[in-house]
């Protein structure tokens, strides 16, 4: 590649990809050392570059010419591996930045994983980086390897054999295990990148990057920390069009979160609102490491499912049942053969198949009833992919099934996977079916798994195709808009941080987002003034600008009928948070008509995540809302399709279709509402 060819990258990686020169800083002939390491795995015939040793004290090391410093070597280097000791660092940079170094990775340990003068260490790398325009990976780091140009500036033992899939890694322990794994089982990659710290190139530069590589397919990520926030997301967004960006995020519980922090030095993040960003950019997040490579293999292999149900094919029962318990487990559906489909199979199936999804046929099945079966299955229109399950048995021929099923690697448009079950007597088989297209699994379950990551991938996507925009209905007038900037701007001139409820209710009003009519009232006979206005029965709350949790303070009356249990009301919240929270925090109450509306009572609300902005919070709602925890996460803006699929994510969902007699809920509108509630929270941050 040419420089000028390099110039053009939009994030600069280029040069340290496919660097034409690499110098090793720290380079040494001393045994077992990862200077000496790095230097051995840059000998390698594979790469033809030019090869770099920087060492102040030596002028020779393992027979190359060693040059003092970074200075003296006579051509700007594409790429600069430093391995010093961490104080050192600062000043090695800044020599590359003055040398014109086009990219830099720092193995060298040391930084803000070992406390306050790591940071340190590390704002004098930026301030040298911001002097010049040099990238850098690191640091702490395992390093880089290109396969495809014999690039290995790592410490790592053995380099990986080329191939189609660019695996990034915040653990660089991981990367060392995944490559020897890798070197059994056949695996290749495109890439190899030990990401370290994230000083300056992030997960963001890095999808872009693998995203306009040619000989990328697959973009997989361990993931301890998310980083620039905003910059992962555009370029996953953009990526995952083209590309799977597939994840597998360490720290989903609070222990391993904390040690996911001391591990990288830096905050994980809330993940539920790491899952909504994840759906929002078309990510797959998965939980195994195992799954990242089924997935990268089943999605560049197969065309992706249109919905969730699969249609099991089987010579046996147990395994077709583990399958469905993950199927189901996971968010799939067993798919519902029609009757059409039923009786095709009857026409040649045995008396005892099952007659049903699971589609058993018994386990003297040869390779022609699994071909007849898996033809009449994959036309079924209520079926979105297959599973094909073999269980060796005696009048089973896996290698003859395989045969059989190989035009159908992507003839129907579904995807087809199979597990055939077993070891040696199997092994032909899976042979056959892997080389035609077909990704084979060890177990059933797998599979099935691997189904619904398929299927959440593609729901993902539909979701970035639509551009946000307003729900339907009138623009939002400019005056109502500047008026919810007003009354917010009040309460923050008085150092207030909370509206109280009527405040709330108007900036609601002022998106379009209807409201219960409420007056306020600071005494008794206001209330009583306010009731008979609205008419009975009506609810009093207590009104106050610094208590949030109403009903904790015995803050909440229902159901008043008449005056007397009006007057009663206002004197029992008075008297109740004078003596729980203190009279201080009341300053009367509202009133408002008692609404004798069967329906549902859902939460929306807002929050600020310190790496994502502000979150959408949609779900079940009412006193026991922490209890239940039945709710989901979105990241406005929002359209109406993105607060669907929000509200979908919940179990009262369900419910809104109509249950036990009741009505079904008008969602379009519930979304539209939805969707101002993120324009108000994104206008007034």
């Amino acid at each position: 590649m040419t420089n000028e060819a390099k110039q053009v990258s939009r994030t600069g990686l280029d040069a340290m990809f496919q660097p034409d020169s690499v110098a090793v800083i720290g380079a040494t002939e001393r045994a077992g050392t990862v200077g000496r390491t790095v230097l051995e795995n840059l000998r390698h015939p594979s790469f033809q570059g030019k090869l770099y040793a920087v060492n102040s004290r030596h002028s020779e090391v393992c027979g190359l010419k060693a040059y003092r410093s970074i200075s003296e070597v006579p051509e700007r280097i594409d790429l600069a591996v430093v391995a010093t000791p961490a104080t050192s660092v600062p000043g090695i940079i800044g020599e590359c930045v003055n040398a014109g170094a086009k990219s830099a990775v720092v193995i060298s340990a040391g930084f803000r994983e070992s406390g306050a003068e790591g940071v340190e260490l590390e704002r004098q790398i930026q301030e040298q980086l911001h002097r010049g325009t040099m990238r850098l990976i690191g640091p702490n780091c395992l390093g880089i390897m290109n396969p495809t140009v014999g690039l290995n500036a790592t410490f790592a033992k053995d380099a990986p054999r080329p191939g189609n899939v660019a695996f990034l890694s915040q653990s660089g322990a991981l990367l060392t295990a995944i490559l020897d794994w890798g070197q059994l089982e056949h695996v290749g990659f495109s890439a190899i990148v030990s990401t370290g710290s994230m000083l300056d190139v992030g997960w963001g530069d890095l999808i872009y990057h693998f995203g306009d590589d040619p000989n990328t397919q697959s973009i997989l990520l361990y993931m301890e920390s998310v980083g620039d926030a905003r910059s992962f997301l555009s370029a996953a967004r953009e990526v995952a069009l083209r590309k799977p960006v597939i994840v597998i995020k360490a720290g989903r519980s609070e222990a391993a979160s904390r040690a996911a922090a001391s591990h990288t030095g830096a905050l994980t993040g809330s993940d539920e609102v790491l899952d909504a960003a994840f759906r929002r950019s078309g990510v797959l997040r998965v939980n195994a490491i195992a799954d990242l490579f089924y997935m990268a293999e089943v999605l560049s292999k197969q065309p992706r499912p249109k919905g969730p149900r699969l249609t099991i094919l089987t010579n046996a029962g147990g395994p077709a049942v583990l399958a469905t318990d993950a199927l189901v487990a996971n968010s799939g559906q067993l798919a519902v053969p029609p009757e059409e489909t039923l009786q095709a199979l009857d026409g040649f199936l045995p008396r005892h198949w099952s007659h049903n999804n699971p589609i058993d046929i018994l386990g003297d099945a040869d390779s022609e009833r699994y071909a007849k079966a898996l033809e009449i299955a994959s036309t079924d229109p209520n079926s979105d992919g297959l599973l094909v399950i073999l269980a060796p048995q005696g009048m089973t021929d896996p290698a003859a099934v395989a045969e059989r099923l190989k035009p159908y690697a992507k003839s129907s448009g579904k995807p087809v996977l199979t597990s055939w079950m077993g070891g040696a007597s199997v092994a032909s088989g899976e042979a056959i079916l892997n080389a035609s297209g077909i990704p084979t699994f060890p177990f059933p379950d797998t599979a099935a798994r691997a189904f619904t990551y398929m299927w959440r991938y593609t729901y993902n996507l539909r979701g970035i195709y639509e551009t946000p925009t307003l729900a339907e209905g009138d623009e939002l007038n400019p005056h109502s808009r500047r008026q919810a900037e007003e009354i917010i701007e009040t309460a923050r001139s008085q150092g207030r941080v909370l509206l109280n409820e009527f405040e709330s209710k108007q900036v609601l009003s002022h998106y379009g987002i209807p409201t219960v009519e409420t007056r306020i009232a600071r005494s008794e006979d206001q209330a009583v003034l306010g009731a008979h206005d609205l008419g009975y029965p009506v609810v009093l709350k207590i009104f106050s600008e610094t208590i949030t949790q109403k009903t904790d303070v015995g803050g909440v009356k229902l159901n008043l009928e008449d005056e007397a249990s009006v007057r009663s009301a206002f004197q029992a919240i008075k008297s109740s948070v004078a003596k729980i929270a203190g009279p201080e925090h009341f300053s009367g109450v509202t009133v408002q008509p008692m609404v004798r509306l069967e329906g549902y009572e859902l939460i929306l609300g807002s929050s600020i995540d310190s790496q994502f902005g502000p979150v959408i919070l949609f779900g079940s709602g009412g006193p026991l809302v922490e209890v239940y925890r039945d709710h989901a996460l979105a990241l406005p803006p929002l359209n109406t399709t993105l607060a669907q699929r929000m509200m979908e994510q919940t179990r009262i969902f369900a419910a809104f279709k109509g249950v036990r007699g009741r009505r079904q809920i008008d969602v379009p509108a519930l979304a539209g509402l939805v969707v101002r509630f993120g324009q108000l929270v994104v206008e007034q941050p």
